[in-house]
């Protein structure tokens, strides 16, 4: 085989490799609803369909995966280091659009009978946070349009939230107020161009 053909077949087996890095990307522009919408058309149906099924708005998911993983499909947490330098694995096992902890994840597979879903896949992704938010709900009465207490039960986890460990972490209560107020911009934009 020639060295011209030899190296062609590696261009081409390089490129098809990196050709999908964009499949996770988030959206150009997240501070705009109507705008992630037009550009994920699918992100837009799977929402629908977590509402009609859980009740939770899409503003209230789009805020909450906004602040989870600005819509990136494969986002992790950082590693962390030992001494600066020696790799000790990731912060935590959250991963995907929700950024779903393994446990938690893996009792949704079981409990909803949907060992095949994936957190880098949208629909997976939001049907597992209405699934969530729904058991928040039902368990602590918070309900699906409070934005910001859903999103501190949601980090927490829900006996965090019971006991109110949020109170311990100044930062965290501020997050939650921020995820509010981008579900009502979300809900204002929506309502604007006819999402809402």
């Amino acid at each position: 085989m020639s060295r011209l053909l030899r190296a062609s077949m590696l261009l081409l087996l390089l490129a098809a490799c990196g050709g999908g890095s964009g499949k996770f990307s988030a959206p150009r522009d997240l501070e705009n609803a109507c705008a992630i919408v037009r550009e994920r058309p699918q992100y837009f149906r799977a929402m629908q369909a977590t509402e009609r099924k859980w009740g939770v708005p899409i503003h209230v998911q789009m805020a909450t995966i906004h602040q989870e993983s600005k819509f990136i499909g494969n986002a992790q947490t950082p590693h962390q280091f030992a001494l600066g330098v020696i790799p000790m694995g990731r912060q935590s096992s959250a991963y995907g659009y929700s950024q779903a902890l393994d446990g938690t994840w893996e009792e949704y597979q079981q409990e909803q009978n949907r060992r095949s879903a994936r957190r880098d896949r949208i629909t997976d992704a939001t049907d597992f946070m209405g699934w969530y938010m729904d058991q928040t709900q039902r368990r602590l009465g918070v309900p699906k349009t409070d934005a910001q207490h859903q999103y501190l039960a949601y980090h927490e986890g829900r006996t965090g939230f019971a006991r109110q460990s949020y109170l311990a972490k100044p930062w965290l209560v501020d997050v939650a107020a921020r995820v509010q107020n981008r579900s009502n911009m979300y809900a204002r934009q929506l309502a604007s161009c006819g999402r809402a």
